[in-house]
């Protein structure tokens, strides 16, 4: 079950199956509220893998909105009052965060001079890199290790990918989603996705399995440049 910490409270919250309203509050056109929509979109995709559908709801700037096409973040619905037996709201850190019944996710903000020099899935990850409660310094350090580690893992799993399927190793399966359903930590997702590129006794053909499976979550296409050079 996923716990995600409640800012009105500082205390985790259970996300029970059921049908899920996630609200993301962006009202600005910067890399600050574009990391508030990636952190409801992976949020979206936390709750599907559990068995709860989502609505995902937010009202972007038209340019915020082309930014967040570009690193895969979902369609979202400009307005919807009902549907959803619990509300989730996204909000950016130092924002009001009021009274009711909703859970609160506080994302905090992104520092770095001026826009990022990459867009796509090289800053989604660079993104997806630090807890989504701690700030962000995106440098040009950052964006090269983040561009680095994706084509890495993109050329591997294309490799494993030509080897005999295995199913995703229980133990790991159960690493990853207690990974994602601890207060959506990403981060340990990622480090779970190095434990298995490095594990000596793993099949190639569950290292491809895990990391599609992981990429469900990421959002990161790990699976773009399967048959690229076939």
């Amino acid at each position: 079950m996923l716990r995600i910490t409640d800012a009105r409270t500082g205390e985790p919250a259970e996300i029970r199956r059921a049908l899920t309203r996630v609200h993301a509050d962006v009202s600005e056109d910067d890399t600050s509220a574009l990391r508030v929509l990636l952190v409801a979109d992976v949020l979206a995709r936390a709750l599907e893998l559990g068995g709860s559908p989502v609505l995902l709801v937010a009202d972007p700037p038209a340019g915020l909105r082309e930014r967040a096409d570009d690193l895969g973040i979902r369609p979202s619905e400009a307005t919807v009052t009902r549907g959803g037996q619990r509300v989730l709201r996204v909000t950016g850190s130092g924002k009001p965060i009021g009274a009711g019944a909703e859970v609160r996710v506080e994302v905090a903000a992104v520092s770095g001079a001026g826009e990022p020099a990459v867009t796509g899935s090289t800053l989604r990850l660079a993104l997806l890199s630090h807890p989504h409660r701690t700030p962000v310094p995106l440098d040009a350090t950052a964006l090269a290790e983040a561009a680095d580690t994706l084509a890495h893992w993109r050329k591997a799993v294309a490799a494993w990918a030509t080897r005999p399927s295995k199913p995703v190793p229980e133990p790991v399966r159960e690493a990853l989603r207690a990974a994602w359903e601890d207060d959506l930590d990403v981060r340990a997702v990622l480090g779970v996705l190095r434990e298995v590129e490095g594990a000596r006794d793993m099949p190639d053909g569950a290292r491809f399995e895990t990391y599609a499976y992981a990429d469900r979550l990421l959002g990161l296409e790990l699976t773009r440049e399967i048959g690229a050079t076939a």
